[in-house]
């Protein structure tokens, strides 16, 4: 029996299918992310006729082929009163154009020439299309074209927390729980069992399926391990001249490490500089600062890695980007710090401030919610916050946000308090049911998505 996984992304798709005069969707985000099975899904429940095209199988060779014979036909001269209606047509003789009928095309970043005629597809057919493919190629090739204005956009992540929780049949657990000490012993212990398990699996499709079915963390991790290779061999596609398969993998562990070493300061200027020293001093003096450079901007574009900028003095105007890197998921995060042999403290530590960083992230995609084109830190003297947010609703208000793994507290976030640097104190924390104290707000780390910046 297939076991399905609901994703909260269903609820955007819907949202584009009802909006009036859409455009084409482009579904996109990293590899293994899900990103298939949940248009096809979806196109399943709402659409009458599906026609599904994947660029990188047969069905996309057929597609292309019928491309380069329709263009060649009206080169030689034949005319075609709608030609982006004859392609479909050529390609499946049952094509009904109508707004019962949508049209998928997978892998997208496989053909310039399919891309390219996006604009057409939203202006000359009735019915719906979506488009879906990973950013790998698109960023490597000039000849692809963005056609922002006849796009409508939605990506896709691995499973967040609370859909995690969704796929166990755990959201009412979840939907009870009190930020401040209000539920039941039983919720907050089960919901931070359940949230360690996230920690160690993270939330790429497969691995959680792969939980769902065994129940067990080391076969999650052989899955999980497939996935670094698939991203690893595929790389080798877009960086022959430069990068190793070895190298690339080595790339991974030093983000990881240096994920560790952030809290206790760069020697260089930038995570770029830091990292590439980082790898030439410990795997390859032959890579250079440009070849490691690419490679950093490949794994934010592919979604394997983001970044968090950085403010001077919680000063939200002293923003400066690329200061530091966070895994995509929490499965890596875990799977590569392991790796890399830090202690048990440390990899939850990292972890958890990599949770909070998730979070804030998708609070900056529509709609959204913080200030900053990704999840700053800050530096306050010879300390660090480590996070600094400042919301976009009606009250603008500025939270130091610091994460923690036992009970203990900071002081540097209330001496921000204090100097009246920001308006509240945010300890998201393992091991504990919250409260309120004045402007400081405690919670629960697994808590965060419920907690509203105001």
């Amino acid at each position: 029996m297939q076991i399905d996984l609901e994703r909260k992304a269903s609820s955007k798709l819907l949202a584009w299918k009802n909006k009036p005069n859409h455009s084409t969707l482009e579904v996109s985000g990293a590899r293994q992310v899900g990103k298939t099975y949940l248009v096809n899904k979806f196109a399943d429940r709402e659409y009458k006729r599906k026609i599904y095209v994947n660029l990188l199988e047969l069905s996309g060779e057929l597609l292309v082929s019928h491309y380069r014979d329709l263009i060649q036909n009206m080169k030689q001269g034949e005319r075609y009163e709608n030609p982006v209606y004859e392609l479909i047509k050529r390609y499946d003789p049952t094509f009904v154009d109508d707004s019962d009928t949508v049209v998928i095309i997978d892998e997208i970043q496989e053909s310039v020439d399919i891309y390219n005629r996006i604009r057409e597809f939203t202006r000359n057919l009735a019915c719906d299309f979506i488009i879906t493919g990973s950013y790998r190629g698109r960023i490597m090739n000039d000849d692809f074209k963005y056609s922002a204005g006849d796009l409508d956009a939605i990506d896709i992540q691995t499973l967040s927390f609370e859909e995690f929780l969704m796929a166990l049949g755990k959201e009412k657990l979840y939907q009870q729980l009190d930020l401040y000490g209000n539920s039941s012993e039983n919720t907050y212990r089960e919901l931070e069992e359940l949230y360690h398990i996230y920690c160690t699996i993270g939330g790429y499709p497969a691995v959680v399926l792969t939980y769902m079915e065994t129940g067990s963390i080391s076969q999650c991790q052989l899955t999980l391990e497939k996935i670094v290779r698939l991203f690893a061999n595929e790389s080798r596609r877009y960086f022959k001249d430069i990068l190793e398969y070895d190298s690339y993998e080595n790339l991974f562990t030093s983000v990881a490490r240096l994920l560790v070493r952030g809290k206790k300061g760069f020697e260089e200027d930038s995570f770029s500089e830091e990292l590439q020293s980082l790898v030439v001093r410990e795997y390859s003096s032959n890579l250079s600062k440009a070849a490691v450079n690419r490679a950093i901007d490949w794994l934010h574009s592919a979604g394997i890695i983001g970044f968090a900028g950085k403010l001077t003095g919680c000063d939200i105007l002293s923003y400066k980007a690329k200061s530091r890197a966070f895994f995509m998921d929490l499965g890596l995060t875990t799977y590569f710090l392991t790796q890399t042999g830090c202690s048990a403290g440390d990899i939850q530590g990292v972890v958890n401030e990599n949770f909070v960083y998730l979070d804030l992230k998708r609070r900056i995609s529509f709609p959204r919610e913080i200030a900053l084109e990704t999840p700053a830190f800050s530096t306050w003297g010879k300390y660090e916050i480590d996070f600094f947010v400042k919301s976009v609703h009606a009250g603008q208000h500025t939270y130091a946000v610091e994460v923690k793994t036992g009970k203990n507290s900071g002081k540097t976030a209330e001496e921000i308090l204090e100097k009246r640097k920001a308006d509240y104190v945010l300890y998201a924390k393992g091991n504990t049911h919250g409260g309120i104290h004045g402007n400081t707000y405690t919670i629960p780390i697994y808590g965060i998505a419920k907690f509203q910046f105001k």
